[in-house]
C-alpha cells in the first residue's frame, strides 16, 4: 500500500510502498477514505510536537474510513461500518490499523471529508468552551485565529452557546468566513488593534487563543476581571508571555487544553463531548467548513496550505478517488 512516511533524520516526507498491516488484538483494519490535516502534522515533521512518534512513522492524526477487519478477540463495529478515528498518526496511508475503542460511527448525513476533519477541531473547541471555560450565554468570547481549523469551530460553538463572539483574523476574506460561522464582531488583525477594539466592545470574558505571541498579550490586556484565557495552540510560533501578577490582580485564569491528552486521561469526557457534537451536527447547528480537499498525491501541497495559512477551516486529503 502507499503511505507517506517520515523515516530519516532529515525528516523529509516521502511517499513509499509499504506492506499493508494486519490488525492485532484490540485493533481494527481501516480502508482510509480521507485524512484531516492539522497544524500538528507540521510540528510532527519537525519533531517538535508533544506526541511526535519515533522514526519511522506515518503522519495524519485523524481519518475517516471503512472497517475491513477486526483483530483477534476484538469487539468493535462490524466490517463495512463507516467510522472516524483519532489515531494520533497513520492517517496518510491507504490502510491503517487503529484501536477499536477509538471508532466513532459516522452518521449517514456526514460526508467522509467532514468526518475526517471533525473530531480534533470540534472536540477541542467544545471541551475548551464548555468544560474548561464554562462559557455562559451573554458572555463575550474573543477567538484569536478565528478562521483556522480550531478557531472557526470555536466561533461556531460559541455562538450556539449564546455568547457574543468577537472573531480576530487576518484579512476580509477570512473574517467573512468567521462571520458566516456566527461571529457578531470582526477584528482584522492586519489593520486593527485587538486590545483597543475589544475594550471598546466591553472587554473579553473568555479568550480562545490558538495563535499565542503578541495576540495573547493584547487579548489578555482587554480581558475583564474574572475572565478566562484558553491556551489552545501557538500558530504564530511564539509562546505568549504570561504575567502571574497581572493574573492575580484581575482574577484571571489561564487554562491550557490539549484534546489528545484528555482522550488519554479523561476518555469519558471526550466521548460525551463527541456524542453532543454529533447531535449538534445532525440537528444542523454546526456545519464543518472545509476550504480545500486534495487528492492523495498532493499531500505536500495540503501541508503547505497550513504552513502558509492560505486555508480556512479544515484541509482534507482524499485517500480514495
Amino acid at each position: 500500500m502507499l503511505a507517506y512516511r517520515i523515516s530519516g533524520t532529515d525528516r523529509t516526507l516521502t511517499c513509499e510502498d509499504i506492506p499493508r498491516p494486519n490488525p492485532l488484538p484490540g485493533e481494527v483494519l481501516i480502508r482510509i477514505t480521507a485524512c484531516g490535516m492539522n497544524f500538528a502534522d507540521l510540528l510532527m515533521q519537525k519533531g517538535t510536537y508533544q506526541d511526535t512518534p519515533a522514526l519511522p512513522f506515518t503522519p495524519g492524526l485523524e481519518i475517516s474510513g471503512v472497517i475491513e477487519a477486526l483483530g483477534p478477540d476484538t469487539d468493535g463495529p462490524t466490517p463495512g461500518t463507516r467510522v472516524a478515528i483519532f489515531g494520533g498518526q497513520g492517517g496518510l496511508a491507504e490502510w491503517g490499523c487503529f484501536p477499536a475503542n477509538r471508532c466513532v460511527p459516522i452518521p449517514d448525513s456526514m460526508t467522509d471529508e467532514q468526518a475526517a476533519g471533525f473530531q480534533i477541531a470540534y472536540g477541542t473547541s467544545h471541551l475548551a468552551l464548555t468544560h474548561a471555560a464554562r462559557l455562559k450565554p451573554g458572555e463575550r468570547l474573543v477567538v484569536l485565529g478565528a478562521a483556522g481549523g480550531v478557531g472557526l469551530t470555536a466561533v461556531e460553538i460559541g455562538a450556539q452557546l449564546g455568547a457574543e463572539v468577537i472573531a480576530c483574523a487576518r484579512g476580509t476574506d477570512k473574517l467573512a468566513v468567521a462571520k458566516a460561522a456566527g461571529a457578531h464582531h470582526l477584528i482584522d488583525t492586519d489593520t486593527q488593534d485587538i486590545r483597543e477594539t475589544v475594550k471598546a466592545l466591553g472587554g473579553a470574558d473568555v479568550v480562545y487563543d490558538a495563535i499565542g505571541g503578541t495576540q495573547f498579550t493584547d487579548a489578555f490586556r482587554a480581558t475583564n476581571p474574572g475572565g478566562r484565557m484558553l491556551l489552545i495552540g501557538f500558530a504564530s510560533g511564539d509562546l505568549p508571555e504570561i504575567k502571574p501578577n497581572h493574573m492575580l490582580v484581575k482574577n484571571i485564569s489561564v487554562h491550557g487544553l490539549y484534546w489528545g491528552g484528555l482522550l488519554k486521561t479523561s476518555p469519558s469526557v471526550v466521548t460525551d463531548s463527541l456524542a453532543a457534537l454529533l447531535k449538534m451536527f445532525e440537528a444542523g447547528q454546526i456545519t464543518p467548513h472545509i476550504s480545500h480537499v486534495l487528492p492523495f498525491d498532493q499531500v505536500p501541497e495540503a501541508l503547505d496550505l497550513l504552513r502558509t495559512r492560505r486555508s480556512t477551516g479544515k484541509v482534507v486529503v482524499r485517500t480514495t478517488p
